[in-house]
């Protein structure tokens, strides 16, 4: 441990440069909230469902919480329960026991309210949600959306890029 200890103070902190993409992040992130600001006045309140997924595309709206891409400080933050969000963010394709919860979700957020389907699986089923005994598909089968996000799973990007979309379509005029 000695040994480890001495590297460490003879070398000093090793860590990689920020690279160019997380500064271009920055100023996307801050676009961003000045667009959910502009519209909503407020922070975004969003309510995560998953209907059915594999986890992957949770996997990548959990990355949104990291410090790298500071989903929080770009005004956008996940809540809890759907009386309090103004955004449904779904994934997977709805299995036959989510599409009543689903429903249920939907109809407790308040109005108005934007619905996002997230992934493959959550925009057209997917190689999972075919409709068959299990599922009943696409999101959009069960509630109506207003944007859809593609991608196997999407990038945290293409995530916040589909949020914007559907935060814009609720801009006045």
């Amino acid at each position: 441990m000695w040994r480890i200890l001495r590297e460490v103070v003879r070398n000093g902190q090793l860590s990689e440069a920020l690279p160019d993409a997380a500064c271009e992040w920055r100023r996307e992130g801050q676009q961003i909230q000045h667009e959910i600001l502009r519209v909503l006045g407020r922070a975004l309140a969003i309510r995560e469902v998953d209907a059915g997924s594999c986890n992957g595309c949770e996997l990548e709206i959990h990355a949104l919480n990291n410090p790298y891409y500071n989903l929080e400080g770009a005004g956008i933050r996940f809540v809890a329960s759907p009386r309090h969000a103004d955004l449904l963010l779904v994934t997977g394709p709805v299995s036959r026991h989510m599409a009543t919860p689903l429903r249920r979700t939907y109809e407790a957020t308040p109005a108005p309210k934007l619905v996002v389907a997230v992934g493959d699986c959550g925009c057209n089923g997917g190689i999972f949600g075919e409709e068959s005994y299990a599922s009943c598909g696409a999101v959009a089968n069960i509630i109506p959306i207003d944007v859809a996000i593609p991608g196997c799973p999407p990038t945290p990007i293409d995530l916040l890029r589909g949020i914007l979309a559907a935060v814009s379509t609720r801009a006045p005029g």
